[in-house]
């Protein structure tokens, strides 16, 4: 891949997704999709450009591609002293201020394969227990890729992905099947799906507002405009006492929005500013 080609691609990606590969990361552009190359006899990274941008095909190879050049990293309770900031810190205060309408909203932006939304359900689940039936909840798992979202709404998961999950949540609340694990199907119920780019802030509206957003280990990938871009859209999005939780390695200083750091150790939380 010449450093022209390499500037190309990253801009359709950039343009397309919001991610933005660094020139330390054209060595990975260039062999996860080498293979692709061989794949549709390409010659070279110009016809493949070109048929990624001009071809009859190019909204479903840039699915294929987007398919291979992400790495969609995550498991069952990942990060689990900030899922305990949720579950024991904010979810409690939430059912309380909610109690008259019994709603409550969670949303997973950029989930992946359905691990982390799942995730939380579990938690709202055995938090409510018996009042379960009584509330309306609503938890949404959005991603770019509609591979991962087939596997999410399969709720059938492998070893690996479930390797952090406590033995008696995974009795309760999972059945093995073989050599996957089947996700119990009132959990499934609790959790929908939808394809969604982060960089399309019009489309994210009509969901309406949340009280919780999950928003981890995907802003690194984004320059900061589209850290921005999403900070921006966030902030739109919660209610005005919601709550939006970002990867340990994220940070939101220096954007052009107001968020507010809780005080409370390991969350990496954050509440809406002026």
């Amino acid at each position: 891949m010449s450093p022209e080609q390499f500037e190309k691609l990253r801009k359709v990606v950039y343009e397309r997704s919001g991610i933005y590969f660094q020139d330390t990361k054209k060595y990975v552009l260039e062999s996860r999709l080498s293979r692709r190359l061989d794949e549709l006899e390409f010659e070279d990274f110009d016809q493949y450009i070109m048929f990624l941008t001009a071809g009859p095909y190019q909204t479903d190879e840039f699915q294929e591609m987007f398919n291979r050049i992400t790495i969609n990293e995550t498991s069952f309770f990942r990060n689990e002293p900030q899922l305990d900031v949720f579950e024991h810190e904010i979810l409690p205060k939430l059912i309380e201020s909610r109690s008259s309408s019994k709603t409550l909203r969670i949303w997973s932006a950029a989930c992946s394969s359905g691990e982390e939304p799942y995730t939380l359900a579990i938690q709202i689940h055995r938090s409510l227990g018996v009042r379960l039936s009584d509330w309306k909840i609503e938890v949404l798992g959005t991603d770019i890729s509609e591979k991962v979202l087939m596997t999410a709404q399969s709720g059938n998961y492998p070893h690996y992905s479930i390797r952090s999950v406590n033995p008696m949540v995974l009795n309760r609340y999972f059945k093995q099947d073989g050599s996957l694990y089947q996700l119990d199907p009132t959990i499934q119920s609790m959790v929908h799906f939808e394809k969604l780019n982060l960089k399309d802030r019009l489309a994210a509206k009509r969901f309406g507002a949340w009280d919780v957003i999950f928003c981890r280990n995907v802003m690194i990938y984004f320059d900061d405009a589209m850290k921005n871009n999403c900070a921006k859209l966030f902030h739109e999005q919660l209610q005005s006492d919601g709550t939006l939780f970002i990867g340990h390695s994220e940070t939101l200083r220096n954007l052009d929005v107001s968020f507010e750091a809780l005080p409370l150790p390991q969350g990496f939380a954050y509440k809406k500013g002026a």
